[in-house]
């Protein structure tokens, strides 16, 4: 796939009947949650579709108490399923949101969610840096890894 400035260039924009693509499996991992212990959701980008089928899957079977979420996109805008998840932990790198200014995600962020709760599942859901930076911050505050779940996604070689 072709680069045009920081954006790739969509299939549907290119491809013709005839073309031959290449196409790679999945990368990364991949995680269930059934909707019986608790569990903290943290996405970034469009790993929040996991999260959100996460979410309604608690909605479904009445355990809205048991998962909380917190997600993170580049501007509201950008922030797939935006609305349905407007009563959830969302932070945004390049605008404002609420009380909290534009920026990454930070351990700050993720305390309140950790610390001082029972042991509980974490499922992290983003790009491979996303995920990486996650994962670490969530094992600085104390969460065991065997509780975390990662789900990355990204080019592959």
């Amino acid at each position: 796939m072709t680069q045009h400035g920081r954006r790739p260039v969509h299939l549907a924009d290119v491809v013709e009947p005839g073309d031959e693509l290449e196409l790679r499996g999945p990368v990364g991992g991949w995680f269930v949650w059934d909707a019986d212990v608790p569990a903290l959701g943290v996405a970034g980008g469009t790993g929040v579709v996991p999260l959100v089928a996460m979410l309604r899957h608690a909605r479904d079977r009445g355990r809205e108490d048991l998962l909380r979420l917190l997600v993170s996109a580049r501007t509201l805008a950008e922030l797939p399923y935006a609305d349905e998840l407007a009563d959830q932990g969302v932070l945004l790198t390049r605008e404002a949101y609420g009380d909290r200014p534009a920026g990454h995600l930070t351990a700050d962020d993720l305390a309140p969610l950790v610390t001082g709760r029972p042991t509980q599942r974490v499922y992290v859901c983003g790009s491979a840096g996303f995920a990486e930076s996650a994962g670490g911050l969530l094992v600085d505050l104390g969460v065991h890894p065997s509780d975390v779940r990662v789900e990355r996604f990204g080019p592959t070689g």
